[in-house]
């Protein structure tokens, strides 16, 4: 039998960024991904956001570009897609607004990635397009609204930071209206200046060999400097200082349609992303930068490649958690066999799927990391540490979801915490964090005797427990906790029964 990765494999990546978005669809043999097809469109998701929320014409942009990409998936019918959201859906406090709807159309799963995370998958997809060797990299991705910086080797990053500006934002900050002046451009590269400084002791400490430019502005920058004569590539100290003199000849936006080499999807947004360009550069002491074609959604194409062939980096990112919470591997080991027990035996019923296997076992995992940070309340430490982590590889909803399962997993169920999901995903995740909550009571039985001599039957909402007869009258402790369950379960619509007392 062929390996799964040694298959044919369509995958789908869509990046839903704050300037544009971008479908890549990618076919997989043998370890390697060829591109076959890519789309991008200008939505500037970001544009006139205020207070954080965003307008009902950008969110109207955004559903209607899925729509079109959503055309291309029926057609290719592809065997795995993901969607991931970046600053602008992490920003806004409306998100949902767009979020419901896209899944709903797409049919998957809208991931808002955090911006390290953002950073890494943005490594992962340069990385791949550059020589193999040993130097150290320094990447800078400008977005609609962060821009990234990594520096790794190879196909591993070390540090990772996503700061606070981007071409849309500063557009909007800096030049409304589309006016371009030498003294709005350097409020705007004041700005990016200062932000860098944030970053520029911890990476000038670490070093790099070369530094390399990803995302549309940075390729658009270097595309006007070649077409100028100004380099044969690249970006260098001295021809930004040309592109910025350029760029400053003119007065308004609507003037830069004369500028080769720059797009019509660009035009709006060069000019605030040379700002940007200019402050990194200064700031971080840079001479010279080549560009790379790899991006985010490259970089979610090889993440995917590496969840075929079982090499996820979340499943490096929880057992890294747990070393530095010298979590006790035994306990975690038992409540992970009890916790897999349990799903299985409730998958058919309540249509589990391999995402919840998986968050069920890394809750298990990680249910006493909290203890790191001291006992009582252990489980809102816990919580706290996983919603609040840099975790390599998950999601923004999969981090609240992981923590809002080691949260529920012992003592008073928190009802509250449930507010922000809709109907369904409250249903969904509470079965989840009821089967966490019965894994966990049997921590001090399975060391002595193995698996507890029970069954396990679900119907809807209702938990049966079979016993073998007397079991619970010779586990007084756990036959308590099950009992003392069974009103916390009621609470929330559950009906726990135990059989064969």
């Amino acid at each position: 039998m062929n390996n799964i990765a040694e298959q044919d494999q369509t995958l789908v990546a869509i990046d839903l960024g704050s300037n544009s978005f971008h479908m890549i669809v990618a076919r997989v043999n043998h370890g390697e991904m060829r591109p076959v097809e890519r789309f991008g469109e200008r939505v500037q998701l970001a544009a006139e956001m205020k207070s954080n929320r965003l307008t009902q014409d950008a969110i109207a942009r955004g559903l209607a570009c899925l729509a079109r990409f959503r055309q291309v998936i029926d057609k290719l019918n592809p065997d795995q897609i993901r969607i991931v959201g970046t600053n602008a859906l992490r920003a806004a406090k409306n998100a949902a607004l767009f979020i419901r709807p896209a899944e709903a159309l797409m049919g998957c799963p809208v991931e808002v990635i955090p911006g390290r995370e953002e950073a890494r998958l943005i490594y992962l997809g340069v990385a791949h397009t550059l020589a193999d060797d040993d130097d150290a990299r320094l990447v800078v991705d400008i977005g609609g609204g962060s821009t990234e910086f990594v520096i790794g080797q190879r196909f591993e990053s070390r540090l990772r930071e996503s700061l606070h500006m981007g071409c849309v934002t500063y557009r909007d900050r800096f030049f409304p209206q589309g006016k371009i002046s030498a003294k709005r451009f350097a409020k705007a590269y004041q700005a990016a200046y200062q932000e860098v400084l944030r970053i520029r002791k911890a990476y000038t400490h670490h070093g790099w060999d070369n530094v390399v430019g990803s995302s549309g502005t940075m390729r658009s920058a270097e595309l006007i400097v070649t077409q100028q004569g100004w380099a044969d590539e690249g970006i260098n100290s001295d021809n930004l200082t040309l592109l910025r003199k350029l760029l400053l000849s003119h007065k308004h936006i609507d003037e830069l349609t004369d500028l080769p080499g720059l797009s019509e999807r660009r035009r709006g947004v060069i000019v605030p992303g040379v700002a940007i360009i200019s402050g990194v550069f200064d700031a971080l002491g840079i001479k010279h930068l080549h560009t790379s074609p790899g991006a985010l959604r490259e970089g979610v194409v090889y993440e995917m490649m590496g969840r075929l062939e079982h090499e996820d980096v979340r499943e490096r990112t929880v057992s890294a958690l747990m070393r530095r919470a010298e979590v006790d591997q035994q306990n975690a080991d038992q409540v992970e066999a009890m916790a897999m027990l349990l799903f299985d035996a409730a998958a058919v019923n309540w249509q589990l799927s391999e995402v919840d296997r998986n968050l069920v076992r890394w809750a298990a995992r990680l249910h006493e990391v909290g203890l790191s940070i001291a006992h009582t309340q252990f489980h809102k430490h816990g919580q706290y540490l996983i919603e609040h982590s840099d975790l390599p590889g998950f999601s923004k909803q999969m981090q609240t979801a992981l923590g809002l399962l080691v949260r529920s997993h012992r003592q008073r169920f928190p009802i509250e915490d449930f507010a922000g999901l809709d109907e369904q995903q409250t249903s969904h995740l509470q079965r989840l964090c009821a089967l966490m909550r019965l894994a966990a009571l049997f921590k001090y039985v399975t060391p002595v005797e193995g698996e507890p001599l029970f069954s396990t039957q679900v119907s809807g909402n209702d938990v049966a427990l079979h016993f073998d007869t007397g079991w619970l009258a010779r586990h007084p402790l756990t036959s308590e906790a099950l009992k003392a369950e069974q009103r916390v379960l009621k609470k929330i619509g559950f009906k726990l029964w135990l059989h064969g007392a």
